[in-house]
């Protein structure tokens, strides 16, 4: 069975793509963007979900990517926190807030269900590069 190759085939990091993209949508509103406290915190959280999963796939261990996942979970309850700020503000709708909410919490569900996967199903390597021919 072949493995993951590349932290873009992650589900939980195509998640956090979405997300990221629905948080700079909503964020270039009217009203929201000229907030620019929050318009930059909530945008910092959502490329911080999706950093730390690809910075945590291309880290040496298992050990580290659980860990890199555990920021990128906590970053996506980031943007969840901050989406009621905006809808608080009335910076963006209550459907927009329901769309947004969903896909951070999809994204966190994703990256607590791999967390349990690679905790249950230790390895020693994640990656192999068969194909280069490295001189030492």
């Amino acid at each position: 069975m072949a493995g993951i190759t590349r932290f873009e085939e992650i589900e939980a990091w195509k998640t956090a793509r979405q997300l990221t993209n629905k948080v700079y949508e909503l964020s270039n509103q009217t009203g929201f963007n000229r907030d620019f406290g929050l318009r930059d915190q909530i945008r910092r959280a959502g490329v911080s979900a999706m950093s730390n999963i690809a910075e945590g796939f291309e880290s040496r261990t298992d050990v580290q990517f659980i860990n890199y996942l555990g920021m990128a979970k906590a970053s996506a309850g980031e943007v969840r926190a901050q989406l009621y700020v905006a809808l608080d503000q009335k910076y963006i709708a209550e459907e927009q807030f329901k769309e947004a909410y969903s896909l951070a919490e999809s994204c966190a569900r994703q990256i607590a269900k791999f967390i349990a996967y690679l905790e249950s199903n230790p390895r020693k390597r994640r990656i192999s590069d068969d194909e280069a021919d490295y001189k030492v």
